[in-house]
């Protein structure tokens, strides 16, 4: 008669299927038990060892911190700077509903504007039309210096212009958690001997010269960018202003040194909003030219070719002209309005001391009348010295 030996084997809760006619064991089974490999306890059925205890749970555990990861980046998480895979992340699941709702897809070509002035970057997808709709807009963290272009290395200023973004100028190892070179100096800044290098939109909030966001809101431009370039495009197009390009805005900055160059850049930003397709642009005679016909890259120094010619672009410039030109006459109104009160506002403030001075003086004069020191003619003896009267000498007897 063969010994039984019985071992009690704690099992997880989904495994208590096992018959319990396998839950008793020979004397050999239980040695097998006791000593199986790693220090765990085997589980039987009636042949060979299925699965360990302690293997099974590590396999739970890692089924369960992938569903986290999933779930993370599903509802829109994102992974740390100290994750080498942050530039594959895949876009959430909310923000390609965003794209399938307004007809368009992850690789759908892209264009991103950005806007100096309010400190917004917007993302446009093109639909199903053939035409693009703005897709999203992100806050700007911060950007160096102030409206206008960038002239020179080291003076702090953001570009602002048009720039032509490929896979090559993508950054995913950057020390600011994801970015993209703007590709500054482009034509247009190397023919008027503009410099600068490395000119980024970057996250980590901190800008030298670059446009910088959020690391969330980076990791998601980052995200759609790689997305364009898998749906089969070369590149995407960058439009940087100072600010929404109207004639009330421009004639607010018509003093300005960049006026010329910001009314070049209009004509862009007008072509875009008429009809929400990105322009063809190149440089010649020194300035951006938009639409020009015929194909091959233009010297930019010289001569501009014929453009196509678009009967909205020609009717809004003209508009434009007149609104600019009524504009600037209300802000050379304003400003001599402005002149004048503070020039009043001056004179007013010199009267008031004047007076106040002659008060002074009134004053101070009644003061030395009775008695006051300052001002007193030395060879005048005062009235009242204060000091005490001489005690009257006795009369003398007779």
């Amino acid at each position: 008669m063969v010994k039984r030996s019985h071992a009690c084997v704690i099992l997880p809760r989904f495994q208590r299927f096992v018959p319990r006619a396998n839950a008793s064991f020979t004397s050999k089974t239980h040695a097998a038990v006791t000593n199986g490999p790693y220090g765990s306890p085997l589980l039987f059925r009636s042949g060979p060892p299925i699965l360990t205890a302690t293997l099974l749970r590590k396999i739970s555990s890692a089924i369960i911190l992938l569903w986290v990861a999933f779930g993370l980046v599903a509802c829109g998480g994102f992974l740390p700077k100290t994750s080498d895979n942050r530039h594959n992340q895949p876009l959430s699941s909310m923000t390609q509903a965003g794209l399938r709702n307004m007809g368009s897809s992850p690789g759908e070509a892209m264009v991103i504007r950005i806007f100096k002035e309010e400190k917004t970057l917007e993302v446009w997808k093109r639909t199903v039309s053939g035409t693009f709709k703005m897709f999203k807009t992100y806050e700007i963290c911060a950007f160096s210096g102030v409206l206008g272009p960038k002239i020179k290395e080291g003076d702090r200023q953001s570009p602002e212009g048009f720039y032509t973004i490929t896979p090559g100028l993508m950054n995913p190892r950057s020390n600011y958690y994801l970015a993209f070179n703007t590709g500054f100096p482009n034509k247009f800044d190397r023919v008027h001997g503009r410099t600068g290098s490395d000119l980024m939109v970057h996250g980590d909030c901190s800008s030298r010269g670059c446009y910088a966001m959020t690391d969330e809101g980076i990791a998601e431009i980052y995200a759609l960018a790689r997305e364009t370039f898998k749906g089969g495009n070369q590149s995407f197009q960058l439009q940087i202003f100072p600010f929404r390009m109207t004639p009330t805005k421009l004639a607010q900055q018509a003093s300005s040194p960049h006026i010329g160059f910001w009314k070049d850049i209009k004509e862009g930003y007008d072509l875009f909003e008429l009809t929400k397709s990105p322009p063809a642009w190149d440089v010649c005679e020194r300035q951006y030219i938009f639409n020009a016909v015929g194909g091959g890259a233009l010297n930019p120094a010289g001569a501009c070719p014929a453009v196509v010619q678009n009967a909205a672009l020609t009717q809004k410039q003209a508009a434009d002209e007149t609104a600019y030109a009524a504009a600037v006459e209300s802000e050379t109104q304003r400003a001599t309005r402005l002149a004048a009160e503070a020039e009043r506002k001056l004179a007013e403030e010199a009267a008031a001391k004047a007076r106040g001075e002659a008060i002074g003086g009134f004053f101070s004069g009644i003061g030395n009348m009775f008695g006051g020191s300052n001002g007193q003619d030395p060879n005048i003896a005062p009235v009242m010295s204060g000091k005490p009267a001489p005690k009257p000498m006795p009369r003398l007897q007779r």
